[in-house]
This record gives C-alpha cells, structure tokens and sequence, in this order.
C-alpha cells in the first residue's frame, strides 16, 4: 500500500481524502463541524465569486458539458479555445500559447515532446511530481541540482554542457517559479544569468506564482524581472484560477511545436466550453480587480508575520505558500491536527515522511482573498497552543494506530 496507504485503515476520510463540504470560503464544514479552511488553492477567492460561478453556469446552460467533440487537432477547436490561448499569451507576456486539459499531464507532455535521447536536462531537486515523472518518460541523462543552490547548478549545467556536446543535442533546466511545499521561489534570476555562457533552454512550472506575484500577476518570472528570459513558461488554473487544466506559454515557433506534439492533448478530448469560458472569465476578474491580490498579501503578511512573532518557523518563503514546520513522529502528527480540527476548528494540510524527513511535521497553510482578520487571529491563537503541547510532550501517543476515525466508506473490520 505504500507508506501511507499502509495507514488507510485509520487515515482515510480523516486524515487522507477528507470532505470539506459547503461553499468555497475561508470556512467550510469538515465532518459536522464548521472550520477555518487553509488548504484551498483558491487564493483570489475566484473559487466561489459571484459573477465567476454566473458565467459558469452561463456557458454550461449554453454550451453544455459535451461540445466541443474530440481531440483539438481533430473537431474540438472553436474561436474561443483560441481568444483563451492568446489572452494567455499576452497576460504571461509571451507570443503564444497552448492550452492543457489538465496541469499535470500536460508538464509531463511537454516535457516528454521537448526532448529527445541525445538532450541533456538540469533540473531542481525539489521539484514537482509532475516534473519528475515526465522525467521518468525521457531516456536521456539528467543531473539534479540542489535546491535553490546556485553552485551547484553552476556545476551541473557544466557537465551537461560537455555531454551535449559529445550527444550533439540541446539543454533543457526545469525549475518553479514557486516551490509548493517550502513556498520559495525558484532562483530564475541566478539561472537565467547563465545563459550568456550556456546555450539552454529554461522551462518554468509557476503554478502558485501565476495571478499571485509580480506587478500584473503574470508571475515568478515577472516578481524577478526575467520573465522573457523564460522560454517555455507553465501556468495551471488549478491555483488562482480555481478551475482546471492549464497552459504554456513562449515564442510562437515553440508553441506551434507543441501544439502539434503535445500527447496529453493531440490524444485527448477538447477542453469543454464551460471550463474555456469560465477560464476567460476568471482571467478577466484577475487583470480587472488587482485589489484581490492586494488584499491576498495583506493576509498573507499578517498571517506570515504572526507566526514568526510565535517563534514559529516559517523556513525561506518569500510567497503565498506558508509552511509551518514542527519537530515530531507520526503519531504526534496525528495526534497535533486531531486537536486542530475538533478543538480548535483548523483545517490546513499535514504532511510527514515520506515527503519531508522522518521527526518533522509541516503544516501547510494556503492564505487566500477571502480570509478574513478573525480567521487569522484565531488560527493564531490555535497554533500557539498546539505548539505548547507539542513541546510539552501532551501528543506523545501510539492512539494513531489504534484509533479508527468513523468512516462508513471505508470497511475497517
């Protein structure tokens, strides 16, 4: 079952696959109980807007679920899947774009339809499963570079520059633009630098960048003032969108490759008009409402410096992503986001080895628009008290595998 599927009997429905029910808001209802929500990617709040779920509904009363039939390539293109890809090329500031049914397939589809055996590719360590995993579909060499570390990509895009000399082929680095997990940006600015000496090609997943940094929103690679030095940019509407699929983004001759390359999408069903029209849609509160994003930083710097203030760590983030990260096991895990949720009323994500090193715990906290002032006092005042307990040793418990949270989906006998 895995290392955490080997847990199921006493996770799932609690801990794993929880239902958060109700509508999209800083507060929703977990098992009968109201809580205060931070594990939703819906940072502009677009997830629940008004005037987003009437054009939703709009487009589905229109156009229904089913049109348009087949693949793009096929009989599935229409005017507007192309207004959406050029709306998107000009917010990302590039010359085209491509639209993805879905983020993580299509990273991996551009990533398989980019390289050949004879590139060679450098790439963050720390990056996203769906990098990874379109790694594990290319046959050539690749060598990992240490988180953020500047020398050591200094030394690996040196090796993989000799290799591609002896294979005759290209460079490809893959990096984020925001790092999910430790909620730091990638260090575009200190890559990009290399391209003077090296000839490579820079790919970017700014999923949690896209709509949340830089002046227009337009992302990471915005934020650090080398967004046209990005040759194949990435952004999902699974984050700020509050949607699905995503897009990517670059020069034109790229982007007719891709278009006419990509697996994930010359093998698969159109994207259906109501998600196309209700990505326009929310595309367009984004450029037309910046004030979202404002006050998606202001909590985020409220909520950010009151845990510091704590004596909380928060670790490098320098974005949304706020990461809380506490020493403990598993069973003190468990134990810790129990009292979260059924005494405190806090619902944020838990993540344990094996994402992170065994005896650390981090809690990861998405801030969005929609939160309010009293949501982050009380979450606050909710982590301060965890935290005592923690350090006191009042989660200390083997309860976790002995405890089975009632779940009628799940057969536990």
């Amino acid at each position: 079952m895995g290392p955490i599927g080997q847990h199921m009997k006493n996770s799932d429905g609690y801990y794993t696959f929880p239902k958060l029910e109700g509508e999209i808001s800083s507060r929703m209802t977990f098992q009968g109980k109201e809580m205060i929500c931070w594990s939703l990617n819906n940072y502009l709040g677009l997830g629940n807007h008004p005037e987003v779920r009437e054009a939703d509904a709009q487009a589905t009363k229109d156009w229904g679920l089913a049109y348009p039939m087949g693949a793009r390539m096929m009989s599935g293109n229409t005017d507007y899947h192309e207004q959406l890809e050029r709306e998107l090329a000009a917010f990302s500031f590039k010359e085209a774009a491509v639209l993805l049914n879905f983020g993580y397939q299509g990273v991996m589809s551009t990533i398989d339809a980019l390289l050949t055996r004879r590139d060679v590719v450098v790439y963050d360590s720390d990056c996203h499963a769906c990098i990874l995993d379109g790694l594990r579909m290319f046959p050539g060499k690749r060598f990992a570079f240490d988180h953020n570390d500047e020398a050591s990509f200094a030394k690996n895009i040196e090796r993989a520059s000799k290799l591609a000399e002896t294979t005759r082929g290209g460079i490809l680095v893959i990096t984020e633009g925001v790092f999910g997990m430790r909620g730091d940006q990638g260090i575009l600015k200190e890559i990009v630098a290399y391209k003077k000496k090296y000839n490579f090609r820079l790919l970017v997943d700014d999923a949690h960048g896209i709509g949340t940094l830089g002046e227009t929103g337009a992302g990471a690679g915005q934020e650090q003032g080398v967004q046209d030095d990005i040759d194949v940019y990435f952004g999902t509407f699974a984050k700020t969108f509050a949607s699905i699929g995503g897009f990517v983004s670059g020069d034109k001759y790229i982007m007719d490759f891709l278009r006419y390359n990509l697996r994930s999408q010359i093998f698969a069903k159109s994207m259906p008009m109501p998600l196309v029209l209700g990505n326009l849609k929310r595309l367009d509160m984004m450029r037309k409402h910046p004030e979202f994003k404002d006050k998606l930083w202001e909590n985020v710097n409220n909520l950010q410096k009151g845990l510091r203030d704590r004596g909380f760590d928060i670790g490098s983030t320098n974005t949304c992503v706020t990461p809380v990260m506490l020493k403990g096991d598993l069973g003190e895990a468990t134990e810790l986001v129990h009292d979260l949720r059924e005494n405190y009323g806090i619902f944020c994500s838990i993540v344990i080895y094996p994402v992170i090193p065994k005896g650390l715990i981090l809690l990861r906290l998405i801030p969005t628009a929609v939160h309010s002032l009293e949501d982050i006092n009380a979450t606050l005042e909710a982590f301060s008290a965890i935290k005592e307990k923690l350090e006191t040793g009042q989660y200390k418990s083997d309860a976790f595998e002995e405890k089975v949270v009632a779940n009628p989906a799940v057969d536990n006998n």
